[in-house]
């Protein structure tokens, strides 16, 4: 999808929220992974780890938004990711919705009775910037709206 079309879908998302204001824009400098999500909602900043890997914020309402990288040191890819979340035994995790393309995949489905979101791109670079999304299942018809735009806003910077 183009960056235009991104950000018309994006804006679009913010209409069908009440009262937003402007998107905040995260770089994570060590990786140089870029997210763009409504601040306003994802207003619980959590402490950054120590190896500046990325950030998580809460929302009051129990959903939680993720950007982050690592480097891909297994040479792993998009088919080879989803494929192995696919036949993972994890209990309470399970893959309902996959798809992947020439640098990213994603992923939705249920992790420990919240509804997931994840969509990676795999760098020319080494890196793996990932954004993940998980929220109740009560407010799917919140989230749903903003999980596209959310997670087609990463990219490198």
């Amino acid at each position: 999808m183009k960056r235009r079309q991104v950000t018309l879908v994006f804006l679009a998302a913010l209409t069908a929220v009440p009262a937003m204001a402007a998107p905040f824009t995260y770089v994570n400098e060590r990786f140089g992974t870029v997210c763009t999500f409504p601040d306003e909602i994802f207003n619980d900043r959590q402490p950054e780890p120590e190896n500046g890997d990325g950030q998580v914020w809460l929302s009051a309402d129990g959903a939680s938004l993720t950007c982050s990288g690592i480097f891909n040191v297994d040479n792993d890819t998009p088919k080879g990711f989803v494929a192995e979340e696919k036949t993972s035994k994890e209990p309470g995790y399970e893959v309902t919705y996959s798809k992947t393309g020439k640098d990213w995949a994603v992923l939705s489905g249920l992790k420990d009775g919240k509804i997931f979101y994840e969509r990676r791109l795999f760098g020319r670079d080494g890196v793996i910037r990932t954004v993940w999304i998980d929220y109740p299942p009560a407010l799917k018809s919140k989230y749903d709206p903003l999980v596209s735009a959310i997670a087609g806003s990463l990219k490198a910077r």
